[in-house]
């Protein structure tokens, strides 16, 4: 009975020894690949091609360029660059051929943001090998995707713009591209600070049109302003300079003598009240120019202004006349 038992033992231990020889060479194996099989795709497929991108953030509809490399032994074969807007529902939006050293570029315009990834298009075999050239080679796997970020277009052009206070000024202009319908600002600067004056949604089309009753008198210059989105990167843009005015009596005299101020300007007003060196400006008639207080008057009744001879005669003006004025 007792050289059974040790036979036993020894059968048992040659079980459990042959098991380990299963599991060890395995696991070496593993490890001596590994730096291989870090690089192969998915079953069925092989390495996903490597890419640079720049740059990372464009204008609307400027280019970006995706230049990579892939295995040599891919040369002749087709690429295609990918566009997702989401990460999902990706689309070819180019496609390239792998040159003889593996290179590969890409140069395309983009109009919103969103990732972008390489993925093989073709399971043709190049026939430029020997007997394996019938066999079809393995799917690229689709790189990694990266991020671009375009920056919004505003198109609208810049003007200035003269309105009476209490009246609606309208500021029309596009966004691009036309995604969704995101709010858009209407902004004027006071001294250093900009406020915002109106605001809307952008139409279907991208068009908006921004309405603004004005209030006090004054200068102030504008922009339009888009915060930026899921689909594009903030921007703003000037939108000229609005100008408020009211209406005022004007006279016009000849300022050949001298002045109240000590000096003459070109574009000269004379007012009983205002600093000498005081800038305002007047339109009548369709023409505006600024002028600058240099006099005091006029002294007759009803009368705010009294314009030299070079301001009337930029606005087209002569006698008394009610002329829009800034301040």
């Amino acid at each position: 009975m007792r050289p059974s038992l040790n036979m036993n033992k020894s059968r048992r231990a040659q079980v459990a020894i042959g098991a380990l020889t299963l599991i060890i060479p395995g696991s070496a194996y593993a490890l001596s690949t590994g730096s291989t099989t870090a690089l192969a795709g998915p079953a069925g497929t092989q390495a996903a091609p490597r890419f640079a991108l720049s740059p990372h953030r464009i204008g609307y509809g400027d280019a970006v360029t995706v230049s990579g490399i892939a295995p040599a032994t891919d040369a002749g074969r087709q690429l295609a660059l990918q566009f997702s807007g989401a990460g999902r529902n990706w689309h070819d939006i180019a496609s390239t051929r792998i040159d003889g050293g593996g290179r590969f570029r890409f140069h395309v315009a983009l109009r919103r943001s969103g990732l972008v990834r390489i993925a093989g298009r073709d399971l043709v075999a190049s026939a430029t090998t020997s007997a394996t050239a019938n066999a079809a080679p393995s799917a690229i796997a689709p790189s990694v995707p990266k991020p671009v970020r375009v920056t919004a277009r505003i198109a609208l052009s810049a003007r200035r713009i003269n309105a009476l206070g209490g009246t609606t000024v309208n500021v029309r202009g596009h966004l691009l591209p036309a995604v969704g319908r995101p709010v858009i600002r209407l902004d004027a600067r006071f001294g250093r600070t900009w406020r915002t004056l109106a605001s809307s949604r952008i139409g279907s089309r991208g068009g908006f049109d921004l309405r603004y009753v004005t209030g006090a008198t004054g200068q102030h210059s504008l922009r339009v302003r888009f915060s930026g989105d899921h689909a594009n990167a903030r921007v703003k843009a000037g939108a000229g300079v609005l100008t408020v005015y009211r209406p005022s009596v004007a006279s016009w005299y000849s300022d050949g003598g001298n002045t109240a101020c000590g000096f003459h300007a070109y574009y000269g007003v004379a007012n009983k009240v205002l600093p000498c060196g005081t800038k305002v400006t007047f339109a009548y008639n369709g023409r505006s120019v600024t002028a600058t207080v240099d006099d005091r008057g006029p002294f007759v009744a009803g009368r705010e202004w009294d314009l030299n001879q070079n301001t009337s005669a930029a606005l087209g003006m002569g006698g008394v006349a009610t002329v829009w004025s800034s301040i």
